[in-house]
């Protein structure tokens, strides 16, 4: 009988482990669905923004407040989130704070800096529903229907399991010297507040309340660990390898393709190098055109709305939003990714680039004016993608607004976007000339 507890714990933990295993191979797969791209240069720099932007923050703090709010919780999920590495162990080896006679006066101490660090994410959390649900913060207003119900969702759990640790530590500090099982670890300033509450309570039913936040803890956790790789609070493990592989060229800067690149050299009688495999189409029409590195933009996506908050396109009315860009990508892919599970063709279903996801009226509305990838504190790009799909609307279906088509053609016979000989390029030079004779 002694050992039930050992062998719940431990199913608990395997099935846990085993959906997030799933989870995480899924997602794997379906990032690895897009087209290759080479990010492995330059490791000191990626180093260098991976610890500045992913662990330090650093463009969260254009809007201070929030972004103290944030930290505050980014830290605590940090912190707090070792003592579950003895909750591990405890679960495991049937004991009881395994930690507190290793680490003596100290492990008292490090108690009270979880403590703290939970009521800063409690009050974090507090705040964060507020701006969501009260305050008139049109980035997270716009949101609606799951999206919402997931932001708002997650800070009511964070709530929920923070006040479970302070319940399990007051009922804890209340059983030292009445069960054996409980070690004397002497007081815990925050959750030392909850022990009136409990006071008048049996050893019988302390002992349950203790149990009953340890265990609502442990379980929470894992769930927790499990919802977030269906939720936008991926986030929270993809800000890492996201911000690591982001672009390191200068953001005005487009990239060229490949394909087009060695046609032209070869064109202009220039050295084009190895001819390109066959290409199956130019730009992209659906997810799986687009590289690995958008893919995996899409999952790291935290819908926070800071890139169409700053899109000139959208604050003047335009259909485009960049954070609507990624949420479909993300659908995209993962509607592919079932499809090939299910033993169905890959594409079945409408492509990324139309109406059911990321419209025409979308595309042709972006300045391409890289404010969205400024905004974004992970570095996510969305004008890639929008330039993608651009691409293959005017070179494989011709179907650029009517304007735009005028102007390429221009561009092909004149060397211009205007319609006249390059001959009479510098006419109006030669006008003004006689004009001030």
């Amino acid at each position: 009988m002694e050992y039930i507890s050992q062998i719940a714990f431990l199913l608990v933990l395997a099935v846990a482990g085993y959906f997030l295993a799933k989870r995480i191979g899924s997602i794997k797969k379906n990032i690895n669905l897009g087209k290759e791209v080479d990010r492995s240069d330059n490791k000191g720099q990626r180093w260098k923004n991976t610890l500045l932007i992913a662990f330090g923050q650093k463009k969260m703090f254009k809007k201070f407040i929030p972004a103290i709010l944030h930290l505050m919780i980014y830290v605590g999920f940090l912190v707090i989130n070792l003592e579950v590495l003895e909750f591990i162990i405890d679960g495991i080896a049937g004991t009881h704070r395994i930690f507190a006679p290793i680490l003596g006066d100290a492990y008292t101490v490090a108690i009270n800096i979880f403590e703290f660090l939970a009521v800063a994410v409690l009050v974090s959390c507090v705040a964060f529903l507020l701006r969501r649900n009260v305050l008139n913060v049109k980035r997270l207003r716009t949101l609606s229907g799951w999206p919402k119900l997931d932001g708002n969702l997650i800070l009511v759990i964070e709530i929920i399991l923070m006040f479970a640790i302070l319940t399990m530590n007051a009922t804890d500090q209340l059983l030292q010297g009445k069960d054996s099982h409980y070690l004397q670890t002497g007081s815990f300033f925050f959750s030392s507040f909850l022990t009136p509450l409990f006071e008048g309570m049996s050893v019988d039913a302390l002992r349950f309340t203790e149990r009953f936040a340890w265990w609502f803890h442990i379980i929470g956790i894992l769930a927790f660990a499990v919802y977030v790789t269906y939720s936008k609070h991926l986030h929270i493990f993809m800000a890492f390898p996201n911000t690591y592989f982001a672009r390191l060229t200068p953001n005005g800067k487009m990239n060229n393709m490949d394909e087009v690149t060695t046609e032209v050299k070869s064109m202009l009688g220039m050295d084009a190098g190895d001819p390109p495999a066959e290409v199956a189409r130019l730009g992209a029409k659906d997810a799986t055109d687009l590289t690995w590195v958008n893919l995996m933009n899409s999952y790291a996506c935290t819908e926070c709305g800071r890139c169409t908050a700053e899109c000139p396109a959208n604050i003047t009315g335009k259909k485009l939003s960049p954070r609507k860009i990624m949420m479909d990508t993300r659908d995209r892919i993962d509607e592919i990714g079932k499809n090939i599970k299910a033993g169905k063709e890959a594409e079945e279903g409408s492509s990324l680039f139309s109406d059911d996801y990321i419209s025409a009226e979308e595309l042709n509305a972006c300045t391409s004016c890289n404010a969205c990838v400024e905004a974004c504190p992970i570095n996510i790009n969305p004008l890639d993608i929008i330039l993608q799909g651009r691409r293959y609307m005017a070179m494989e279906e011709s179907s650029s607004p009517q304007s735009w088509n005028a102007m390429f053609q221009n561009v092909e016979t004149s060397f211009a976007p205007w319609k006249f000989p390059p001959t009479d390029r510098f006419k109006w030079a030669d006008k003004l000339n006689e004009e001030q004779k």
